[in-house]
This record gives structure tokens, C-alpha cells and sequence, in this order.
């Protein structure tokens, strides 16, 4: 497990997290897994990787707007950044989509604070579609590797995070201003659930093996937030996650919720990092005291 927060990336050791003396007092915004190498977004300005003993070395910096996410595909190393842009590292050598910036429907991206839309999270479909959620512009999808881009879900719903089914390629997953959102035909139509949650302001989403985790809360700002969880292919309501569990005052943000096979693990903005070994029916405090928490990796 690595965690990302505003001043350093720990590592998950035997006496529990340690800190990552390469990132000190750094902030380190995302984090993506590749096979057995990990990828590093830092400050907005660079991108790290480690190597199989664990080192760590700077691959490229970025000029130009700041970068917010990564993800890995078969291509290279896609890199998502404010301006709604979208790079690819390949070969050492960073280079601009520019057929994202032709996407059909970007004139109407925003934000309510009036900057430029931003890439928020990537996501790679098991058949190699590539979902790019912006915020505020839905999500755009290519299924040629980046060379044409369609947009998908409707700019007003406002995804905070779009993350795609491990092995089901059909099966896409947000969470948004509208709540939980899913598509079961590769992201051609939508639909949103809220029942069950308290309020339909969603800010992450994860998947364990096939219980669907997602955070929500009154609004941008928080208050009263928390995690819940449901079956994917179950027609109840969401519940909210107790065992071990408070509200929390702040959103529990993209990125910071993450699963493999039955463990969740989540930060909190106030450094907290919580974890379930059976699919969120009991919780464990790894962890408090840290930094705010910014990315989260399992592997």
C-alpha cells in the first residue's frame, strides 16, 4: 500500500506506514500502478516511477498546466491536467492528445468557479477504452488508443471520478454531483442511484471484487460525508459502512478510495486511513496524523 497526502508518500511496512524519503515534504497527487512498477504524479510538475527495488526516479517534468492524474495503458503513460488536456509518456518522450482537445462538446466544459475544465481521473477499460472524466465535461471515451474521442455522459451530472469494472469492459462506474453513477453498455448510456444515501453528493468510487464503494456527502465543502457500499448487481439500496466508522466533516475526495479483490482502503482529509479486509463489513484504523490525504495505491 502507498499513500499519498500534501507532504509525503508513505509506504506500508512491517511496522505500518513509513514514510518515502525521495517525496518529503512534497505533495503527491496521484499514484497508478503498472505490473510491478508504480507511477507518481508530484507537486503537479513531475512524474516519478520506482524501479523493482523499490527506488525511485524522476521520468519527465511537466510544463505548462499543472497535471492531476495518471493511468498506465498498453501506449504509455496517460497523464491528465488542468486546461482539460491530456498527455502521453512514451519513451521517455511526453506529447499532447491533441485529439482530445477536438473531443464534441468542449466548448460547454466549466468550472462554477469560472477556470478552465480540468482532466480529473482516467480510467482503462479491460477491451483497452479509455474513459476521461473532466470536471465539469462528463466523460470523454476513445476506443482507438487516443486517436478520436466521443463524449459520453452528460456535462451536467459533474463526475468527480470514473474508475472501469477490472474485467468487465462494458461495465463503467462514477461517482458524481447526481450520486452513484453506471453504465453497463461501455459508458453509451448512464443511469444514477442515490437510494440509500443520505445525500447525492458523490466525490470517489471503488470496487471490490463486486460490492461497489462510493463517498458522499451534503456538497463541495463536506459536512456529514461517509462511505457506503452495494452490491453491482444487486437491486437494493446502498448502506452506509459503521463498523469503526464516524461522519466526516470533509468529502472523502477522488482517488482516495481504493480496492483489491475483498481490501478497502480510504484516507480522510484530516490524515486518517481506514481499511477493510472483507469488502467494507468491518474497518480497521490504520492509521491518523498524517497529511491530507491525496491518492491512495494497492497492489
Amino acid at each position: 500500500m502507498l499513500v499519498g497526502t500534501d507532504a509525503g508518500l508513505w509506504r506500508l511496512g512491517d511496522g505500518g506506514l513509513e514514510p518515502v524519503e525521495a517525496f518529503a515534504a512534497r505533495e503527491v497527487i496521484a499514484l497508478a500502478r503498472d505490473g510491478a512498477r508504480t507511477w507518481a504524479l508530484v507537486d503537479g510538475r513531475t512524474v516519478w516511477a520506482d524501479d523493482k527495488d523499490g527506488r525511485w526516479q524522476e521520468q519527465v517534468s511537466i510544463d505548462g498546466p499543472a497535471a492531476t492524474c495518471l493511468a498506465p495503458t498498453a501506449d504509455g503513460l496517460l497523464v491528465g491536467a488542468e486546461q482539460a488536456r491530456l498527455l502521453r509518456l512514451a519513451d521517455g518522450e511526453l506529447s499532447r492528445l491533441e485529439a482530445f482537445e477536438r473531443v464534441e462538446g468542449r466548448d460547454a466544459w466549466y468550472t462554477p468557479w469560472g477556470d478552465p475544465a480540468a482532466v480529473r481521473s482516467i480510467a482503462l477499460a479491460a477491451d483497452g477504452a479509455i474513459h476521461v472524466n473532466v470536471h465539469v465535461g462528463g466523460v470523454a471515451r476513445s476506443r482507438d488508443g487516443g486517436r478520436s474521442w466521443q463524449p459520453t455522459v452528460d456535462v451536467e451530472a459533474d463526475v468527480h471520478q470514473v474508475i472501469a469494472h477490472p474485467t468487465r469492459a462494458d461495465v463503467v462506474l462514477a461517482a458524481a454531483y447526481e450520486g452513484f453513477g453506471i453504465s453497463r453498455d461501455g459508458g453509451d448510456t448512464w443511469a444514477f442511484v442515490t437510494e440509500g444515501m443520505h445525500a447525492h453528493y458523490a466525490r470517489a468510487i471503488a470496487i471490490a471484487d463486486d460490492v461497489v464503494f462510493v463517498s458522499a456527502s451534503k456538497g463541495p465543502g463536506g459536512s456529514r460525508a461517509a462511505l457506503y457500499r452495494k452490491p453491482l448487481d444487486g437491486a437494493g439500496p446502498f448502506e452506509r459502512c459503521h463498523d469503526q466508522l464516524p461522519w466526516f466533516n470533509d468529502n472523502i475526495d477522488t482517488a482516495c478510495v481504493q480496492a483489491a479483490g475483498p481490501v478497502v482502503v480510504f484516507g480522510t482529509e484530516d490524515g486518517r486511513v481506514f481499511q477493510s479486509s472483507d469488502r467494507g463489513q468491518s474497518w480497521t484504523l490504520l492509521t491518523k496524523g498524517l497529511s491530507p490525504v491525496r491518492c491512495i495505491s494497492l497492489g
